[in-house]
């Protein structure tokens, strides 16, 4: 597969297939990138799993970080890898050891290692590589066209109330996850 470009159906139905997705690299720093992704397909209704050694244990906006893939007591429909490319090669070793395999593939903005790409490949698996999911989703789910962005007209307005949904980290997500951002959003509200 030529991994230059990706048609929009193809990325549009992996998004549309997975529905858990183990996030490699994920963050539980807010000013992170993974946390955002993360956040962002949580709220998506995405089942999200983070995978980080160092945080084992804890907890990332309520969900259970586990130290390796071989760790997850659930199968995951695809790996997330927001690692350097030099990793990617050994989190695709990790993935065939799996017992249920993920049918895809996932590297982050970045990230691209044809290596690892062509042994998912070859085992099966979907591949996409330099893209971002969160990005991929908001773009063709047309939510980053609701404040201007791709629409080639932007606006220093503030938008109206009718019919744009604005996402905002001052609030809980979706499965519950206070941020520090919701918290101090609440104490201004309470007059604190």
């Amino acid at each position: 597969m030529n991994h230059d470009s990706y048609d929009d159906s193809y990325i549009r139905g992996i998004l549309n297939t997975v529905k858990t997705i183990a996030m490699v690299g994920a963050s539980e720093k807010e000013n992170r990138p993974s946390y955002f992704a993360f956040k962002y397909l949580l709220e998506r209704g995405y089942k999200m799993i983070p995978v980080n050694p160092g945080h084992a244990g804890e907890d990332m906006l309520g969900q259970r970080i586990y130290a390796r893939l071989a760790d997850i007591p659930e199968p995951v429909d695809m790996i997330d890898i927001f690692r350097g490319p030099q990793y990617a090669l050994a989190i695709v070793q990790e993935a065939l050891a799996l017992k249920t395999r993920p049918s895809v593939i996932w590297m982050q903005l970045g990230v691209r290692n044809d290596e690892a790409a062509a042994l998912a490949e070859a085992n099966g698996m979907k591949v996409v590589m330099n893209r971002c999911p969160k990005i991929e989703y908001g773009r063709l789910s047309s939510e980053i066209a609701w404040m201007g962005v791709n629409t080639r007209t932007l606006s220093s307005k503030k938008a109206t109330i009718g019919g744009i949904q604005r996402m905002t980290l001052n609030r809980a997500s979706a499965q519950g996850g206070a941020t520090a951002a919701a918290d101090c959003a609440q104490r201004k509200e309470d007059g604190r």
